[in-house]
């Protein structure tokens, strides 16, 4: 086998992989519960962070009795909500904040989600508007963001990037 059909195959074989995870994001989507969750903007101010917005996951706190400031916890979907479940074995850690007013549970690892070079920070928000994210939700690992969205006056709008 010369250099070129080495070249060729490796490079097939790199499509294929990259196919591979490209498709098992699809089927998640299809098989996992999927629900709209509102975030809190988190942005490092890192130079070099690239065009993506970072969002910390508000979460209902299915212990709310709890005190503790940080706990262990599984996710899960009720209501159409996303809700955190005390459990030592659980993958998630989820933090007591500050949320405005209010305090809030948010889980500890934020989401990115990439946005178009040519749109505004959408995380930026006007008053009065809340960012929200539909995710999905895997048995295991970190909710997937989908698509963005925009809380005013109680409605729930998806934003459109063009």
């Amino acid at each position: 086998m010369n250099g070129l059909m080495r070249g060729l195959v490796l490079g097939g074989v790199q499509v294929l992989l990259v196919a591979g995870v490209g498709a098992k994001f699809l089927l998640d989507r299809v098989n996992y519960p999927k629900v709209w969750v509102q975030t809190a903007p988190y942005d490092p101010d890192l130079p070099i962070r690239g065009r993506y917005v970072r969002l910390m996951a508000v979460v209902t706190n299915g212990s709310p009795e709890s005190s503790v400031e940080l706990e262990r916890v599984r996710l899960a979907v009720h209501d159409s909500r996303l809700v955190a479940m005390a459990d030592q074995a659980g993958s998630h850690w989820l933090n007591k904040r500050s949320c405005g007013a209010q305090s809030c549970w948010v889980l500890t690892e934020p989401l990115a989600y990439f946005i178009p070079e040519h749109v505004p920070d959408p995380s930026i928000r006007a008053s009065g508007e809340e960012l929200w994210v539909e995710v999905t939700v895997p048995p295991t690992g970190a909710p997937r963001p989908i698509r963005l969205g925009v809380k005013k006056n109680g409605r729930l709008e998806p934003l459109t990037f063009r």
